[in-house]
């Protein structure tokens, strides 16, 4: 993430949230960034119900002679906002926050907050007494938050707090380094899973859910093209109950409805009978902690038995096992589940294959991740690869947006290792170009209406047959298929050319031989040549 005040990346512009960190962080002085975390976001969320009960609480004063209450718990549940008892508003707190007693206070608050907001029960963190955190620091960081406006409907409608959560979210993770990609998927490679599936209406499944960075890209998207929060129902797990906790703080904050629910997705799917219209997700890389040797005769082992010292294929076939007859699934894995053989996994994929379900794969460059600076790669798969005309839209959306061409027997590859650009030393961020172009591509293969003609390049996309996947031994690394890119042709004839790389051979060819005599003169001057 780019230092100072204002950045582009990925085409959001970044001012006060920079700005706003930058206070935040130093204020964290030597707390572990995990722990801090919690400090900042619950604040900052417990800020945001404040507000937007606070401009509610006062349009209802105003209309108190038509016989509203502003005191009246059901008033505010009927708009969607959450009810702030006394004692948890933000006035109370800041009026407080010089007193030694703020931690408390700041725990009773989020008990009562959960008390009266069951959809927040068990959610919010409560440990602000706790001996270790610095009372001083609460309060100063209390007076921080007080600064921004985050609840009134101008700033909702801009969906502040979601900027400003978003952007705390990838700084800590960035501040965590290898744990924080648990939690946290990067905004642009979210945007471009999102982007290629288009998920306009229907069930969205993320059984890794993280914060639930795929449900707000999803909503997100919908917004962005003229559908309603409401159109996509979510459904989500997650096994870290910290994270999980943040993904339903990070989706209430945007008014997103979601069944997101706490536990482990391999030993206790607590969605076992959904079928999704939409997966999507960014399973831990290479798991070999799942405990696999368990469940050796589970159902969802259609293609084979994952081995027991990697869950990719394990993820893989539970995406599968919980997509709709008609759904798209849409994840990230690491590149060597497009190439491994070792314990199995070869005989998977190539099931996979066979049965025709890959749709597109997509190889994205490395450092794209805070976890790992690995390159990983985009599976996209599809249960059916026919022809899907208007009157067969399962989701119910646009029919014109639903239509696509009929591909079976056939898969695209995508190299985009190319593409993105460094952000600081160890990040690359793709661009708001690139996310378009590699979307656009899949878009235009696929035959979606409007999205123009498909066309093999080679360096970049290639459309290749089963057949074709066959003879490279069922391995699916993009780089195998596209070949290499055509070499800039810089316009000169080749005669004017070769002239031009003789002269400057020959000029380097002088240089060098000037060095050589300088070094020469210089050990000479030091006795050690005669």
């Amino acid at each position: 993430m780019a230092r100072g005040g204002k950045t582009k990346a990925s085409g959001t512009e970044l001012g006060f949230e920079a700005k706003l960190w930058a206070a935040a962080d130093a204020l964290r002085n030597n707390m572990d960034a995990a722990e801090y975390k919690h400090v900042v976001l619950g604040l900052i969320f417990l800020k945001y119900i404040s507000d937007a009960f606070e401009a509610k609480h006062a349009e209802l004063a105003a209309q108190r002679a038509q016989g509203a209450d502003p005191e009246d718990p059901d008033e505010y549940r009927a708009a969607s906002i959450f009810w702030v008892p006394k004692e948890a508003r933000w006035a109370h707190l800041k009026a407080n926050a010089p007193q030694p007693t703020i931690g408390t206070l700041v725990d009773d608050a989020m008990a009562a907050i959960e008390r009266d907001n069951p959809s927040l029960k068990g959610v919010l963190p409560k440990d602000f007494g706790r001996l270790g955190l610095d009372k001083q620091r609460l309060g100063q960081i209390i007076n921080l938050v007080s600064d921004i406006a985050l609840g009134s409907a101008a700033d909702r409608a801009k969906d502040t707090l979601g900027r400003v959560y978003e952007y705390f979210l990838a700084r800590f993770a960035s501040a965590e380094g290898k744990s924080g990609g648990q939690f946290y998927t990067p905004s642009h490679v979210v945007r471009v899973l999102v982007e290629m599936l288009a998920p306009f209406k229907g069930r969205v499944y993320d059984p890794c859910c993280g914060s639930g960075g795929m449900f707000v890209s999803s909503e997100k998207f919908i917004e962005a093209h003229s559908g309603k929060v409401g159109d996509i129902s979510i459904y989500g797990q997650e096994s870290n109950y910290t994270t999980w906790r943040l993904a339903k703080m990070n989706l209430a904050i945007r008014g997103i409805d979601a069944q997101i629910v706490h536990g482990d997705t391999f030993h206790n799917d607590q969605h076992p009978d959904l079928k999704a219209d939409y997966v999507l997700a960014n399973p831990p890389f290479n798991d070999s902690d799942w405990r696999g040797e368990l469940l050796k005769e589970d159902k969802r082992w259609v293609y084979g038995v994952p081995p027991a010292g990697n869950a990719n294929f394990a993820w893989v076939q539970h995406f599968i096992h919980h997509l709709a007859p008609t759904g798209l699934a849409g994840f990230v894995l690491a590149n060597g589940s497009m190439s491994s053989n070792r314990s199995g996994e070869g005989e998977i994929r190539k099931a996979i294959l066979e049965a025709d379900l890959v749709d597109c794969m997509v190889a994205l460059p490395g450092q794209l991740f805070y976890s790992t600076q690995i390159p990983v790669c985009l599976w996209f798969l599809t249960r059916n690869k026919a022809a899907r005309h208007p009157e067969r839209s399962a989701a119910g959306a646009k029919s014109k947006d639903l239509a696509f061409r009929d591909r079976r027997g056939e898969t695209l590859f995508l190299d985009a290792r190319k593409m993105g650009s460094l952000v600081d030393r160890t990040h690359r961020e793709l661009t708001e170009d690139d996310v378009a172009k590699i979307a656009g591509t899949y878009h235009a293969w696929r035959g979606d209406a409007g999205a123009g003609k498909y066309k093999d390049v080679p360096g970049f996309c290639k459309s290749a047959t089963l057949e074709e996947i066959r003879k490279h031994g069922h391995v699916l690394t993009p780089g195998r298929y596209v070949g290499a890119g055509a070499a800039e042709d810089d316009g000169d004839p080749f005669d004017v050319k070769m002239k031009r790389l003789v002269a400057m051979l020959r000029e380097q060819q002088a240089e060098a031989a000037r060095l050589d005599a300088a070094i020469i003169a210089n050990l000479r001057e030091l006795g050690f040549v005669d």
